[in-house]
C-alpha cells in the first residue's frame, strides 16, 4: 500500500458458493463488524443445514465424476498452481479485506495471503512427487500400497487467520482428490468467500468446493453429522473440538483437530537478552495475542528474572496500538468487542488472584482510537503461581503471564504442567542444552531462538488437549487419503488348498 493512500472497505457480494453455484444462502442475515470501530462492515446471509446438505450432495457427485476422479496427479496439480497464481494476483485486495474484517495489520494479512498462495503451490509440487509404495513381498506375489481420496472433506476454520487456515485445509484435500465443504468462522467469513470466488474463477470443476458462512452450531454441526462427509478437519477451541470428536467417534470417521494452547516461552540464563526480549514480545503480542501458538506463559531463569522483565515491560509499553490499516501499527484491535471483554475479564481475574499488572491491563486511553473498537493494551502479569487460572486457561489475547524458575527440573515441571501441548519457545546460546530441553517439553512444535516461524513443508500439530493429527507437510496428503493395499498373485499353479 502506498504511503498516504486512502484505504476503503469494499463489500463483497452477499452470496455463498453452494454446490458449485453462487447464490444467496437460505438462512438469516449475520452482521460482520469492523473491530477497529465496532461498526457493521456488511451483512452476510448465513447458510443452513439444508445448504450444507446441498453442498455435500454436489461434492459427492463432483468427486465421482470421471473428469476429476480419473485425472492424473500432475494434471490435478495444475489446478493448485493456477489457484496460487490467482491468490498472488489479488494480494492487495485480499489483505485489505482481511485487515478490515479481523483487525490485523496489513503487514500480517499480506503475509497470510502469501502463505496461502505458497500452500497451494507447495501441495501442487508435493502431489507431483507423491509416489505410491511398492512394498517388499513375503511370498509369490507383488504388493503395493496406493492412496485414494476419502471423498468429501468438511473443513471448519477459525477467525484469527482465515485465509491461511483455509488454504491449509483446502489445498491438501484437493490435491488428494477430494471435494471440500468449508465452514468459515461466523465473525470473519469475508476473505474465505473472496478466496472461493478466486478459486472458482480458475476453472476448478463445479462442486469440488463450497464455502458456507454461518453458525458453527448449525452449519458446522450439519457437516460433521452428515453421513456422506468422510472426514472433518477443525481448527478452533478445545471444547468444540472435543464435541466434534465425539460425533466423529460415533460415525467411525477420521478427524483432525488443531486446538488451543498455553505455550511456554523460556529464557535461560545465557540467552541473548536483546534477541529474547524482541522474540518474546513478538511471540505473544503479534496478532494481538490471538494465536493458538502465542507464547502466553513466560518462564525466565530466576537469576535474570528482574532485569529481563524490566526490559520486557519497557519494550511492550512502546508498542504502537491502532487500526490495522495504519502502516506504523504493531498491535491492532481484537476481533470483536465481546472477545475483548472476555480478555479483560481474565485480567480482572489475575488481579483477584493476586497478580501484579506490570503494564497494560486496560482499554487504551487514546483519543485517536474509536471508543467503540475492540481495543486492549498489551498486558504483562506476574506474581502468580503456575497453578493460577490465568496461567492455565487459554486467554487468546494480548496477555502474558511471567514466572521465574530455578533449575531445569523446576522449569520442565512447570512448563509441562498444562492440559495443552501445542508449542514452546527456548532462548539460549547453548544449542545442546536447547535440544536436550526441547525433547522434554510436551509440545508439537518447539522454536529455538525464534518464535512463530512456520514452513508449509513441516508438519504441525499438538499433543494432549491441543489436538489430534497434523497439518502441513507431505503427511497432510496422506491424512486426506485412504491407503489401500494391492496384492498381485504370481503363482502359475492353482491353489492346492482347494484340491
Amino acid at each position: 500500500m502506498a504511503v498516504g493512500e486512502t484505504l476503503v472497505f469494499e463489500p463483497i457480494p452477499d452470496e455463498a458458493l453452494i454446490g458449485g453455484h453462487w447464490k444467496q444462502a437460505s438462512g438469516p442475515c449475520g452482521q460482520v463488524l469492523n473491530p477497529a470501530t465496532g461498526a457493521v462492515l456488511q451483512t452476510i446471509t448465513q447458510t443452513t443445514d439444508a445448504d450444507a446438505d446441498t453442498a455435500v450432495r454436489a461434492a459427492v457427485a463432483a468427486v465421482a465424476d470421471p473428469a476429476w476422479r480419473d485425472l492424473l496427479p500432475h494434471r490435478r496439480a495444475h489446478y493448485l498452481y493456477r489457484i496460487a497464481d490467482a491468490i498472488e494476483g489479488a494480494t492487495k485486495s485480499l489483505a485489505l479485506l482481511q485487515s478490515f474484517n479481523t483487525g490485523k495489520t496489513l503487514a500480517e494479512t499480506s503475509a497470510l495471503v502469501a502463505s496461502a498462495a505458497g500452500t497451494f503451490r507447495y501441495f501442487g509440487a508435493a502431489l507431483e512427487t507423491f509416489d505410491q509404495d511398492l512394498t517388499t513381498p513375503r511370498g509369490d506375489y507383488l504388493t503395493m500400497s496406493t492412496y485414494e481420496p476419502i471423498g468429501v472433506i468438511g473443513a471448519i476454520t477459525p477467525w484469527n487467520s482465515p485465509i491461511a487456515s483455509d488454504a491449509q485445509k483446502i489445498a491438501p484435500a484437493l490435491a488428494a482428490g477430494n471435494a471440500v465443504v468449508l465452514k468459515p468462522a461466523e465473525w470473519t467469513p469475508l476473505v474465505s468467500l473472496a478466496l472461493a470466488r478466486l478459486i472458482d474463477e480458475t476453472g476448478l470443476p463445479q462442486g469440488l468446493l463450497s464455502v458456507l458462512p454461518g453458525k458453527g452450531s448449525v452449519v458446522g454441526d450439519a457437516l460433521v453429522r452428515h453421513p456422506w462427509v468422510g472426514k472433518v478437519t477443525f481448527t478452533g477451541g478445545t471444547r468444540t473440538g472435543r464435541t466434534l470428536a465425539h460425533v466423529a467417534a460415533e460415525k467411525l470417521m477420521p478427524i483432525s483437530l488443531e486446538l488451543g494452547g498455553k505455550s511456554p516461552t523460556i529464557v535461560l540464563d545465557d540467552a541473548d537478552l536483546d534477541q529474547a526480549v524482541n522474540g518474546v514480545v513478538y511471540g505473544i503480542f503479534s496478532s494481538s495475542g490471538q494465536s493458538c501458538v502465542a507464547g502466553s506463559r513466560l518462564f525466565v531463569d530466576a537469576s535474570i528474572y528482574d532485569e529481563f522483565l524490566d526490559r520486557l515491560v519497557a519494550k511492550t509499553r512502546e508498542l504502537r496500538v491502532g487500526p490495522g490499516q495504519r502502516p506504523d501499527v504493531q498491535v491492532g484491535p481484537l476481533v470483536h468487542p465481546s472477545h475483548r471483554d472476555a480478555v479483560g475479564r481474565y485480567v480482572d481475574l489475575a488481579r483477584e488472584e493476586g497478580g501484579r499488572i506490570r503494564c497494560g491491563g486496560a482499554v487504551p486511553e487514546d483519543p485517536t482510537l474509536d471508543p467503540a473498537g475492540a481495543w486492549y493494551l498489551p498486558t504483562i502479569v506476574d506474581g502468580l503461581p503456575n497453578s493460577a487460572r490465568v496461567c492455565q486457561e487459554e486467554i487468546f489475547g494480548p496477555v502474558l503471564v511471567a514466572l521465574p524458575f530455578r533449575g531445569l527440573d523446576d522449569l520442565i515441571a512447570q512448563a509441562n504442567d498444562s492440559v495443552y501441548g501445542l508449542a514452546a519457545g527456548i532462548w539460549t546460546r547453548d544449542y545442546r542444552r536447547a535440544l536436550w530441553l526441547s525433547r522434554r517439553l510436551q509440545a508439537g512444535t518447539v522454536w529455538i531462538n525464534t518464535y512463530k516461524q512456520f514452513s508449509i513443508s513441516t508438519p504441525f500439530g499438538g499433543v494432549k488437549e491441543s489436538g489430534l493429527g497434523v497439518e502441513k507437510g507431505r503427511a497432510a496428503l496422506a491424512g486426506y487419503s485412504r491407503q489401500k493395499s494391492l496384492y498381485l498373485g504370481l503363482e502359475s499353479e492353482p491353489n492346492s488348498w482347494a484340491d
